[in-house]
């Protein structure tokens, strides 16, 4: 993904929080990563509340992989939540076992060979990302040594792509580990290939983008949204529109998405307006505060999405799962780009879809609210069974049970036992 034309095409201030276009500043962060972390690991003791010995392996990158995966281990007494070491989870970090990663330092003599070998098959991308490929050296090694030691029952994985995650994939391969996937946001067609033992993904939706990702590997099931399971009854009823959130992330620039909010403000006077900002978005908002007063706010660090989404009765924004969370409670929700990008222009398709609704301008946008704050449809969810496979069945709301006893059967009768 990191070698995509979709990435390298990104905002710069979207790429500036994760590699520097800077090739100083590049090279100033992979000094700090190799002292700060790959050193800094080598003093840093690991001290796990729970023994990882033989117990599935819950393993995360982030707090919303914590969060998509905790019901698992609170349904399993042999499960454990790891990520690892110095890995930041937020909220969470405290809450879960870490892996050692001392040893990584001994792989780095592969940094080299790596960089020049993928200059030859990639260009000039090698050298504008080699800060992520020298984060990536050693995972793979130190992930097999820790599967060697700890041998255990089997690893699930609510993340396919960073580089860590993949490494664990590669790395549970190789040594004969079972693995097991837990969709826990929408997913593109640029994705790696499914590659699990047995993925558990939410819908139609998820499954066909994968097969056009590569070839399928292991049994798939669809179990519809797991993390959804308590907000479905709580649909929202409100027969027309008044309160209106919008999503934004580090990939929306700050003039157009100034722009937009000033426009709607001036122009909906009627409606409340609260913006959420991506947990990462660490831009500078105290200028729009001043400057719109009425705005509101919801903070994504101390606020669940869907706990936002149930205070509002419509949705803008422009490339964000939010939108399917949203159609899941009846929000009306309307699909905005405040970025140019044409590559990411309809990134997971619910426009094209059909789940959402679609406006191309401001003046479109402030047309398309002002409709629904006459008359908000009371089926507006029905949009999302594409993408939710229990929505409207009997297994409505119990996704999560639906998940563990999958996994269940998946570990008393398919996965293999050391």
């Amino acid at each position: 993904m990191r070698f995509t034309a979709i990435f390298a095409a990104l905002p710069a201030a979207a790429l500036a929080n994760i590699s520097p276009a800077n090739p100083v500043k590049r090279l100033a962060r992979v000094l700090g990563y190799a002292g700060l972390r790959l050193v800094g690991n080598i003093f840093q003791p690991i001290k796990n509340r729970e023994d990882l010995h033989g117990k599935v392996w819950l393993y995360v990158v982030s707090a919303n992989n914590y969060d998509a995966l905790e019901f698992i281990q609170k349904a399993r007494p042999d499960a454990v939540l790891l990520a690892g070491q110095a890995k930041n989870i937020g909220r969470y970090n405290a809450a879960v076992n870490r892996l050692p990663l001392r040893r990584k330092l001994l792989y780095y003599w592969q940094f080299p060979v790596a960089f020049f070998g993928l200059l030859r098959t990639d260009g000039g991308r090698a050298w504008r990302f080699f800060d992520f490929i020298f984060y990536a050296i050693g995972y793979y090694e130190v992930y097999r040594r820790a599967l060697r030691h700890y041998q255990p029952r089997a690893v699930v994985f609510s993340n396919d792509h960073n580089d860590d995650t993949r490494s664990l994939l590669l790395a549970c391969r190789a040594e004969g580990v079972p693995t097991a996937y837990v969709q826990h946001a929408s997913v593109s067609a640029n994705f790696p290939p499914l590659g699990f033992d047995l993925s558990l993904l939410e819908g139609e939706d998820a499954l066909e983008k994968y097969r056009l990702c590569g070839p399928v590997r292991g049994r798939v099931e669809l179990v519809g949204m797991p993390k959804a399971d308590a907000y479905l009854s709580q649909k929202n009823t409100a027969p027309a529109v008044r309160r209106v959130g919008i999503a934004c992330n580090i990939h929306d620039p700050m003039p157009a998405l100034v722009d937009t909010l000033v426009y709607l403000v001036q122009e909906l006077p009627e409606l409340t307006f609260t913006l959420r900002p991506h947990p990462s978005d660490g831009r500078d908002f105290e200028p729009l505060r001043q400057r719109l007063p009425t705005l509101q706010w919801s903070s994504a660090r101390q606020e669940n999405v869907f706990d936002f989404l149930l205070r509002q009765d419509a949705l803008v924004a422009a490339d964000t799962s939010t939108h399917l969370e949203a159609t899941l409670l009846n929000v009306a929700s309307i699909y905005f780009r405040f970025g140019t990008n044409k590559l990411t222009n309809d990134y997971y398709g619910y426009a094209a879809r059909g789940l959402v609704e679609r406006a191309d301008s401001p003046a479109e946008l402030a047309a398309a609210l002002r409709r629904y704050a006459q008359h908000k449809p009371a089926d507006l969810y029905r949009r999302a069974a594409y993408y939710n496979a229990t929505l409207g069945t009997p297994d409505e709301g119990r996704s999560q049970i639906r998940t563990v006893a999958l996994l269940n059967d998946w570990l008393n009768n398919g996965a293999p036992i050391h």
